[in-house]
């Protein structure tokens, strides 16, 4: 069916090569069918003959951030904005590749605030904003980002999630913990929410409460080195000293390159200093 549609159009082409409608459909018919290069070449003819046109500048854009080419995708978004600068989608997909693909905060931030004039009440434009924000250390910022998008999606896991991880960052553990908590309640066994509340209660100085949290995410992850490092740390730190030394154990088996200087470093490990045990198994992973 496609093709059909596409020779149809390329017919025309054939007796007027400088049809915009045919170079513009032609276009469609090829992104449609995952044709990029012959879909962007013929957006570009499009373009020779009506270069104001929005969809022409957007699309092609569309494809230059399938294609990878970031600097290119942004170029063509922005050409679409100029055109029609109350248009959501343009200064969306700009922000997002400014945000994921060059890293660039503040440009993400200018574009996610355009967008958000003609549709204030967008989740998505909102958690953008918010992440662009956290990744600048605007940790107040993002919170009050992450606090709007969750007034649209009150049970959304990730908003509540890395709302936690501004909190956090911020100094409010309390208000971290919350947050996390909220989002496990949206996931209950999420490795991750139940690893920054463990990490929340760590620094909490709630070291039991941590050992539990941490625990549960064994179930789905009893193998991860990350986990067992924060068990060992809580343990030594609540003075469950026979417990830390098994963890530690387990780590230097596993990875002692890794974990040798870190269990020499930590200050949450200070307490094993005169464990005759844990100075047995540093000096024997030294000498390897």
């Amino acid at each position: 069916m496609s093709n059909t549609r596409l020779h149809s159009v390329y017919r025309p082409l054939e007796c007027r090569p400088d049809s915009y409608r045919g170079w513009y459909e032609r276009a469609n018919i090829l992104l449609e069918q995952r044709s990029y290069q012959e879909a962007l070449f013929s957006y570009d003819k499009a373009l020779e003959y009506y270069p104001n046109d929005y969809w022409s500048w957007y699309k092609k854009g569309t494809i230059l951030e399938i294609l990878g080419e970031v600097r290119a995708a942004i170029t063509s978004y922005q050409q679409a904005s100029e055109i029609k600068p109350n248009n959501y989608w343009a200064w969306y997909n700009c922000g997002c590749l400014y945000l994921t693909g060059l890293k660039e905060y503040d440009r993400a931030i200018a574009c996610f605030d355009k967008a958000l004039e003609f549709y204030p009440e967008d989740y998505w434009c909102q958690y953008s904003k918010a992440e662009a924000c956290h990744n600048l250390g605007e940790y107040e910022r993002a919170i009050a980002c992450f606090d709007k998008a969750l007034s649209y999606r009150n049970k959304d896991y990730w908003a509540w999630y890395r709302r936690g991880d501004s909190l956090r960052l911020a100094g409010n553990l309390e208000a971290a913990l919350a947050s996390y908590q909220a989002a496990l309640e949206v996931k209950p066994n999420d490795y991750w929410g139940l690893y920054r509340k463990g990490l929340t209660l760590q620094l909490m100085g709630a070291y039991q409460q941590a050992i539990d949290s941490y625990l549960q995410t064994t179930v789905t992850e009893p193998e991860d080195e990350s986990i067992c490092y924060a068990l060992a740390a809580c343990y030594s730190l609540a003075g469950n000293f026979q417990a830390a030394i098994e963890r530690i154990e387990l780590l230097l088996e596993r990875n002692y390159k890794e974990y040798l200087p870190l269990l020499q470093s930590d200050s949450a490990f200070q307490n094993l200093q005169a464990n005759d045990r844990f100075l047995a198994l540093l000096s024997n992973y030294r000498d390897k």
